[in-house]
């Protein structure tokens, strides 16, 4: 059907986490752990993120002291490193954590292969991913300073279903496709 609409089209990004039966049996795709490498937060929406050292999780409101947090379904922001490092390569070497304003940057994860619905635990809290990407800002702070942004392909946004603290080298477990 895709073809009917752009025959020049591509489908890309697409990944393998889990199938029965056939040749090969169970599968299951180790796209299930990672880390997290920093916890960001700012008092207004649409500007660069700064670390804290430990971030406290609220259910029906998100990280404490972040301008997203509120009773919505884009509670907590997450991206990968790896991401960040796709805009390095593309000739941004200076980049941090918290500049695409991500709340939760983490390591060893796939975040945008995660489907939404996913439960997972990081460091105390349990969350839920909610959306993957979203539509940029034309014209915000991040967009300004590395003239492209990777949040609205790559990031992924969750909400919190249980209270708990995350912190620098805590560990993100899935739990639940």
């Amino acid at each position: 059907m895709c073809k009917a609409m752009d025959r020049g089209m591509r489908i890309e990004n697409m990944r393998l986490l889990e199938k029965e039966g056939g040749k090969s049996g169970h599968f299951i795709a180790d796209n299930k752990e990672g880390i997290v490498l920093d916890v960001n937060i700012s008092e207004t929406k649409g500007v660069i993120k700064t670390p804290i050292e430990v971030g406290e999780l609220k259910i029906d409101h998100g990280l404490v002291g972040d301008a997203h947090a509120g009773d919505w379904h884009r509670q907590v922001s997450l991206l990968a490193v790896e991401s960040i490092d796709k805009m390095k390569a593309m000739g941004l070497p200076d980049l941090k954590d918290g500049d695409f304003a991500e709340n939760i940057t983490t390591k060893g994860l796939v975040l945008h292969e995660i489907p939404v619905g996913t439960v997972f635990t990081m460091g105390t809290a349990v969350l839920e991913v909610t959306q993957i990407g979203k539509k940029c800002h034309s014209g915000c702070a991040i967009k300004q300073k590395v003239g492209n942004c990777i949040m609205p392909t790559e990031g992924i946004f969750a909400k919190v279903l249980k209270d708990g603290q995350v912190k620098k080298g805590d560990k993100i477990k899935i739990i639940e496709f």
